[in-house]
């Protein structure tokens, strides 16, 4: 099960495909903190280890679902003359859901005067895990789609999920307090999330959209993004150096 680790080509392979799945694994976690920072924070930490817990899981079962996974690229009917799939259905769906959820958020974060605590305690804990799973399946579908297409051995792509997940677990708590930390960052990941939601049910549509472009733009933005964060807080330091009384 294992020969392939005295396989260089193999080495290479597992390579790409880890660096893929971390990279696909962010948008779990930027999903994840921006749900989970809704939560009293004696609840943050248990809901976002079993938001990333969920997420192996789900890759996992997809992944040892191989023949059900392949079988929902069969066409399930037509509209339009464009042949729908159960993997277009997912897709799709969990798109609109993304879109939607982002509006939402974007619309509750501009909303000065509401209180963020309350809303998150009135959403609920069980409330914010389950729409974490519902886009842990999108996610996880996409991410074993993308395993499948670069390697035919199944250890390579489960060492490969539980490496990514293991990432994700160690980089979700920072990210999370960076995010709460920096409000024009979680604008941003918000803005990210509606281009993601976008691309999900352009993808339903079998409109192929290059994934190099999608994250190129997503890097160059927050490269800018960490451009303006450095300026600001470079002003601010001089202006509290300015305003210091002199004894």
């Amino acid at each position: 099960m294992f020969d392939w680790i005295a396989s260089p080509e193999a080495w290479m392979a597992f390579g790409t495909l880890l660096a893929l799945e971390i990279v696909l694994g962010i948008d779990n976690i930027i999903f994840i903190s921006i749900l989970v920072g809704r939560l009293p924070e004696s609840q943050r930490n248990k809901a976002r280890n079993l938001g990333i817990g969920f997420a192996m899981l789900t890759r996992l079962g997809l992944l040892f679902s191989l023949v059900w996974v392949m079988g929902l690229v069969e066409p399930l009917f037509t509209v339009f003359s464009e042949a729908i799939s159960g993997r277009d259905i997912i897709l799709i769906l969990g798109g609109l859901f993304l879109l939607a959820k982002s509006t939402h958020e974007i619309h509750t974060s501009l909303e000065l005067h509401e209180d963020t605590t309350q809303s998150g305690r009135a959403m609920g804990f069980a409330a914010v895990i389950l729409q974490v799973a519902i886009l842990d399946i999108v996610f996880s579908l996409d991410s074993v789609i993308t395993a499948v297409g670069l390697v035919q051995n199944i250890s390579i792509m489960v060492t490969a999920i539980i490496i990514s997940v293991i990432v994700m677990l160690l980089a979700a708590k920072s990210i999370n307090a960076f995010i709460d930390e920096h409000p024009t960052i979680k604008m941003l990941a918000l803005s990210f999330l509606i281009l993601i939601g976008c691309v999900l049910v352009a993808e339903g549509f079998d409109v192929h959209v290059p994934k190099g472009y999608i994250y190129f733009a997503m890097a160059f933005s927050v490269v800018v993004e960490m451009l303006n964060i450095k300026i600001r807080a470079r002003k601010q330091t001089k202006s509290v150096t300015l305003n210091k009384p002199v004894n």
